[in-house]
């Protein structure tokens, strides 16, 4: 399948994708609504496809990287899911001790795009940890569409607690130097804010990709850095920015913050049209300094 870009689509297609990804359409009726944009030679089911995630290119670091290692790694979720597992990534060379980076994932589970964002950790010299919230159910299934109908069976506060244990896993392992960040995308952005207000003698520094703000009332609870990166298209996420960063300024909470320019929520993700090189790179370049920086 060729490679398509945000700007070969009607704004409206995308907007309705977004709908479609966080579950507030069923996919009947997402084909349904998107069949005003399909023209002659395009139906709505190839519009479908050409939008989804195509796996084979987010990969950026191989899995077989010799500049990393891999494994399965699994550690105890008792107010969560019981045993939770996910990749562990980390330099293949080193001293041994590496500040960490928790990955959260976005709502369908530990897909390949968020196994590729934790060896990119590793390659830049963290500790990484990607939990699947799918452990409990048998793990992400291979599809987009199953794993977003699993994680929507599982309960949003035991997710939570998966990944307030996780992070104090990390923060506890052998390789770790004890300094915990946090990088997540949609769901996983919200989580990230949630663990900032849950665990802030946990967490050091959070990374929230167009995530779901906390409540205002939480937010002096606050003790991490924060760098916090929203897409100017996705309104959805953005109107709850205002309220977020007054609370967070009235707080004196140490943040920085970012709206990349024309681009759509999941501009990070390359495995979608949504995708936007510049911004993602842009974006990845500032996570790493600032994680860099806050974990040392």
């Amino acid at each position: 399948m060729d490679r398509k870009k945000a700007s070969d689509f009607d704004q409206r297609a995308l907007d309705l994708y977004d709908e479609y990804a966080h579950g507030r359409i069923s996919r009947r009726d997402f084909a349904q609504k998107l069949a005003m944009f399909a023209t002659a030679g395009l139906t709505a089911e190839a519009l479908i496809q050409s939008l989804t995630p195509n796996y084979a290119w987010a990969q950026q670091i191989g899995k077989d990287d010799e500049r990393i290692k891999t494994l399965k790694y699994e550690y105890a979720s008792p107010k969560g899911g019981g045993k939770i597992s996910g990749l562990m990534a980390y330099p293949s060379k080193g001293a041994g001790k590496y500040p960490a980076v928790l990955v959260i994932h976005e709502n369908r589970g530990l897909n390949p795009y968020i196994e590729d964002v934790a060896r990119r950790l590793a390659v830049a010299g963290f500790l990484a940890l990607a939990p699947d919230a799918l452990s409990p159910l048998g793990g992400y299934p291979g599809t987009d569409d199953k794993g977003r109908e699993m994680q929507s069976q599982r309960k949003p506060d035991e997710m939570l607690e998966d990944f307030i244990a996780g992070a104090e896993a990390l923060k506890t392992h052998e390789l770790s130097t004890g300094k915990v960040g946090a990088v997540g995308f949609c769901y996983g952005g919200g989580v990230v804010n949630q663990l900032a207000v849950r665990i802030p003698d946990t967490l050091v520094a959070g990374v929230p990709y167009y995530g779901r703000q906390p409540a205002v009332d939480d937010v002096p609870k606050i003790k991490a850095s924060l760098l916090i990166q929203y897409a100017e298209l996705d309104t959805r996420i953005n109107e709850g920015w205002p309220a977020y960063e007054e609370a967070l300024k009235k707080a004196g909470v140490d943040y920085q913050a970012y709206t990349y320019p024309k681009v759509n929520h999941g501009f990070h993700n390359d495995s979608t049209p949504r995708f936007d090189e510049a911004a993602a790179k842009l974006s990845w370049d500032r996570t790493i300094e600032f994680f860099k920086k806050k974990l040392a």
